[in-house]
């Protein structure tokens, strides 16, 4: 039998698992899909907007492969310090496989970003999705005007969280005390600003356009600013997903003024340089005003522009981070491989892979974890004639039990899943997340009673 462990349970971890027990060349096949948190699915529970149901449906095509008998949900299981050294991991399995994901964001390196009322994106989306780390912040209160730094995705999706009302909100799995916060919330003002063009951002269509969909809210974009991109004046030549986003963005730009409570600014063309304090936290953000380089890139101007904010979120991209027992590229922010295989000191470790955003770096969606799980667990087969031979425990969780872990099994996932159900209905809502680490974990722990 080949026994394999699986560190992190999103979707590359899950793919990861899938390949392993779907593959016919090594009929026995165990695996251990084991996670820090005491819930399954990574980024499609805690950052899929709680808005996009039909993506957050993807936890179901996940949770066939966590339900297949040849795999086991370990939850609540600390890899490193202060949990169980890779080195351990390494004696109880024939193979151990990385999916650990980009853990930080990048950051601006600008004076004031450590200001009160300035967040990373992800740390916003944490506190909406329940995220048991996720700072108990009042992240909208006093907030008129928000400023989103980043033209991708994720600021798309955090841009129209803050724009959406109670009532959309109400039917989502968003934790009470954040759906209470944003209910109360009193922006009007979402800047989401871009030091580059129209013609590069990285958001797509289909969440550009959701946001001119918002009950209550109106789009203003300056045509003046989107006309600095020369692809802007003549998309003919951009790939159709950029030319896609350049149409909408027109389209707005010459609608009428709507009157409407709220309205998003999509900014393009400035960089963050400073952000300014008013009464001890954010106030303000100071741009400078760039320009095509002719190169792909921009370049400053020297002049300057200053945007209203109590509310400050980047959204500039992820970074990932050494893990403890692993050789780490600092440069790249990922673990050294070959096809999977894990280097130390340009030297295959045996055993050893990773996959996922700590493979290859923080890109693509979620579908793309698909054909990069595949590739490592390629290449875990060629080399399972040799892995196997190597004797290891033969339960490794009961050897684990028998060192202290105390793993959350599928049983109290399914027990969390009907707290949070019950939580719901008690809220007249549907299905409403546990938001901490002790409410999930005591709900854990009643599969057993």
């Amino acid at each position: 039998m080949l026994h394999v462990a699986v560190v992190g349970s999103g979707p590359s971890g899950v793919y990861t698992a899938q390949s392993l027990v779907q593959q016919s060349q090594v009929p026995d096949v165990r695996v251990d899909v084991l996670d820090r948190l005491p819930c399954p699915y990574g980024l499609v529970r805690y950052g899929v907007a709680p808005d996009h149901e039909k993506i957050k449906s993807l936890q179901n095509n996940l949770r066939t492969v966590l339900e297949d008998e040849r795999v086991r949900f370990l939850g609540g299981v600390q890899v490193g310090p202060d949990g169980v050294p890779a080195a351990r991991l390494r004696d109880l399995y024939h193979a151990v496989v990385y999916c650990v994901g980009a853990a930080t964001d990048r950051h601006l390196d600008v004076p004031g970003e450590d200001l009160p009322g300035s967040w990373s994106a992800t740390e916003f989306v944490s506190w909406y999705s329940a995220h048991p780390d996720a700072a108990a912040e009042e992240f909208v209160l006093g907030v008129r005007s928000a400023v989103v730094i980043g033209v991708g995705n994720v600021a798309v999706d955090v841009t129209r969280i803050l724009a959406r009302g109670a009532a959309e909100l109400s039917p989502t799995d968003m934790p009470q005390a954040a759906l209470a916060a944003l209910a109360a919330s009193k922006v009007t003002e979402i800047s989401m600003v871009g030091r580059r063009g129209p013609s590069q951002a990285r958001f797509t269509t289909k969440e550009l356009r959701e946001l001119g969909s918002l009950p209550d809210t109106e789009i203003v974009v300056d045509p003046h600013e989107l006309e600095l991109d020369p692809a802007y004046l003549d998309p003919s030549g951009l790939p159709a997903a950029q030319r896609r986003n350049v149409e909408v963005l027109r389209g707005w730009a010459d609608a009428p003024a709507q009157g409407r409570p709220r309205r998003i600014r999509p900014r393009f063309f400035l960089r963050p340089v400073e952000l300014l304090a008013d009464g001890g936290r954010v106030g303000a953000v100071r741009f400078e005003r760039t320009v095509p380089d002719g190169q792909g890139g921009v370049t400053g101007t020297g002049r300057f522009e200053d945007i209203e904010a109590q509310l400050v979120l980047r959204s500039v991209g992820y970074r990932g981070v050494p893990l403890d027992g692993l050789p780490f590229d600092a440069g790249q922010g990922t673990v050294p491989h070959r096809a999977g295989r894990i280097l130390r000191d340009d030297a295959i470790a045996p055993g050893e892979y990773v996959a996922g955003w700590i493979k290859r770096g923080p890109t693509g969606v979620i579908g793309t974890n698909r054909p990069c799980a595949k590739e490592t667990v390629t290449s875990l087969l060629e080399d399972a004639d040799t892995l196997v031979r190597r004797d290891v425990a033969g339960d490794p969780v009961a050897a684990l039990r028998a060192e202290g872990v105390r793993p959350v099994e599928w049983a109290g996932w399914q027990a969390i899943e009907r707290a949070e159900a019950e939580l719901g209905a008690s809220l007249g809502r549907g299905v409403v997340k546990l938001p901490d680490w002790t409410s999930l974990l005591a709900a854990a722990r009643t599969a057993g009673s």
